[in-house]
């Protein structure tokens, strides 16, 4: 490839972007409040769903809105048109709300089923760049995206359209989103695998080691013994409890490994008398997040964090062990 090659096809990149840019722009100076505050309060007193519908690049649009509404609080879903004139239809039922999106506003598969929309009684919001279309017409709010014209350079496929069109839908939803107050431990709810929310939703009691897979001895067994539990629980840490069954320290293979440089025979030693007789605790209830920065706080080097800590219930009793290593399984990961 020639120099004058990558120059236009650098060129022709920014042109498009500059074109659309330029289409938003002009998008916003001509958002009409009266038919944009009918669109926000029909979507907010939708007892039911809002259904979008659109074919072809409008439809592909109107799957992202659908996505995009019901990510942010809004009942919604995606309806083709041409499966609803082939029975779909009956998807629809009164309470829910239509939002139709045509750029021409005259799309047949649409135009057919206007009229079933309208015996159910249920109310459309149009999104079109044809403000004296059909769909236009016989819309309850209609949304202007009209464009001067496509990026592409025989103003045929469309592009800068789209463009308008998923940034009017990305405003709607934005805008209902924060009508209902919706906030991030809603969003969160909503997105149980991603990172918000792991962070806002995983408690300590989802990600701690439980039964077999931790080791707990009383603080009158040997270290010996504490050995086999630990190797039994494949975990380097063991919590130890009284006679009453209450936490009352922790072992580590750090502090096992510092105590047999003065003592060899360590084996022989009570677990009473080589644990961590105040180690950091954590309860089940709390958000995972919380237990990772704990950790942080109970490593006396700075810097580093505790490898574990004993989760205990409201009476000090142990119901499993917090770990670096299950944190970041989780998703968590270091700060």
């Amino acid at each position: 490839m020639s120099d004058i090659e990558t120059a236009e096809w650098l060129s022709e990149g920014r042109r498009v972007l500059q074109e659309a840019s330029n289409a938003l722009a002009q998008l916003s100076g001509r958002l009409d409040p009266h038919q944009w505050t009918t669109a926000v309060k029909l979507i907010l007193s939708t007892q039911g769903r809002v259904v979008v519908t659109g074919m072809g690049k409008s439809g592909a649009v109107g799957k992202k809105m659908a996505s995009t509404l019901a990510s942010t609080g809004t009942h919604a879903l995606f309806l083709h048109p041409a499966e609803a004139v082939h029975g779909d239809l009956g998807m629809l039922a009164p309470g829910d709300t239509v939002i139709a999106l045509s750029y021409s506003g005259e799309t047949d598969e649409l135009r057919a089923i206007l009229p079933g929309i309208r015996r159910l009684k249920i109310p459309i919001i149009a999104i079109t760049g044809n403000l004296r279309s059909t769909l236009a017409e016989v819309s309850d709010a209609v949304l202007d995206v009209a464009i001067g014209k496509e990026a592409c350079p025989m103003n045929l496929a469309p592009t800068t359209s789209t463009t308008a069109m998923i940034a009017m839908g990305d405003a709607l939803a934005i805008a209902v989103m924060g009508a209902r107050r919706f906030n991030e431990e809603d969003y969160a709810k909503l997105h149980p695998a991603g990172s918000l929310g792991r962070r806002l939703t995983l408690r300590v009691a989802d990600v701690m080691r439980t039964g077999e897979n931790i080791a707990i001895v009383k603080r009158s067994q040997t270290m010996l013994e504490t050995l086999f539990a630990m190797t039994e629980a494949h975990y380097g840490a063991a919590i130890v409890v009284n006679e009453d069954g209450l936490l009352c320290g922790l072992i580590t293979d750090g502090d096992i490994r510092r105590h047999l440089m003065d003592d060899p025979d360590l084996s022989s030693r009570l677990a009473g008398d080589v644990m961590n007789g105040t180690p950091g605790v954590v309860h089940p209830e709390i958000l995972a997040i919380e237990g990772l920065k704990r950790l942080d706080d109970f490593h006396p080097m700075e810097g580093s964090k505790a490898g574990e800590a004993p989760v205990v219930d409201a009476d000090g009793k142990p119901v499993g062990m917090l770990t670096l290593k299950e944190l970041v399984r989780a998703g968590l990961g270091v700060e």
